[in-house]
């Protein structure tokens, strides 16, 4: 238990992910990072240190602007990257997330020089220990680098937005934009009132 008084730190983590229900990184990873934090807790606990985790899901090119997100998935501690390096390699089980095979790369983390596709639990706790008491205050915040969202991230969101589409019972957007006369659109493509699960006669 803290004396009264004591100074509590906080520790903000962020865990992003493309997709816990068939990613074998995503999950591994979401499964190591609860183990570091049993690992630390002692350590947090005795630090004066709180940790609030907050777990997002990337389903939108949107949220992965507005998030600055690159790679899936990552692990930031008070706003960083615990991952000093962006590396990536093919990630069958994210291409059958989204319908698209093989070609969604996903991230890969290095820890004492070994790859490893799911964040190894030691890299985690390092960068937990590293982050208590870390900030300064008075510190001004850098200006952010313009983000670009990679190639590989806009893929993945085209093609689970193509499967959706197949799954909701209409054909893709490009085929509906040649399959009937603009005046036939609604009878024949159906209508945004109708909702997404209206189905489409253009098939």
């Amino acid at each position: 238990m803290l004396k009264p008084g004591t100074k509590v730190n906080r520790v903000e983590i962020e865990f992003m992910y493309l997709d816990l229900d068939v990613c074998s990184r995503c999950k591994g990873t979401d499964a190591n990072l609860e183990t570091a934090l049993r690992t630390a807790q002692d350590m947090l606990e005795a630090s004066g240190t709180a940790v609030q985790v907050r777990k997002t899901l990337i389903d939108s090119e949107a949220k992965a602007r507005e998030l600055r997100f690159v790679s899936s998935p990552t692990i930031r501690v008070n706003g960083q990257d615990i991952a000093l390096e962006l590396r990536e390699s093919e990630c069958d089980s994210c291409g059958e997330a989204c319908g698209c095979g093989g070609s969604v790369a996903c991230r890969v983390w290095v820890h004492e020089g070994k790859e490893y596709t799911e964040a190894p639990v030691p890299l985690i706790v390092n960068g937990l220990i590293a982050s208590v008491g870390e900030r300064v205050a008075g510190m001004e915040a850098l200006e952010p680098e313009a983000f670009v969202l990679p190639e590989n991230l806009k893929q993945f969101f085209a093609a689970k937005a193509a499967a959706q589409t197949v799954s909701a019972g209409c054909c893709s957007t490009e085929r509906q934009e040649s399959c009937c006369a603009p005046s036939d659109k609604k009878a024949c493509c159906g209508s945004n009132e109708l909702g997404v699960g209206a189905s489409c006669g253009c098939g």
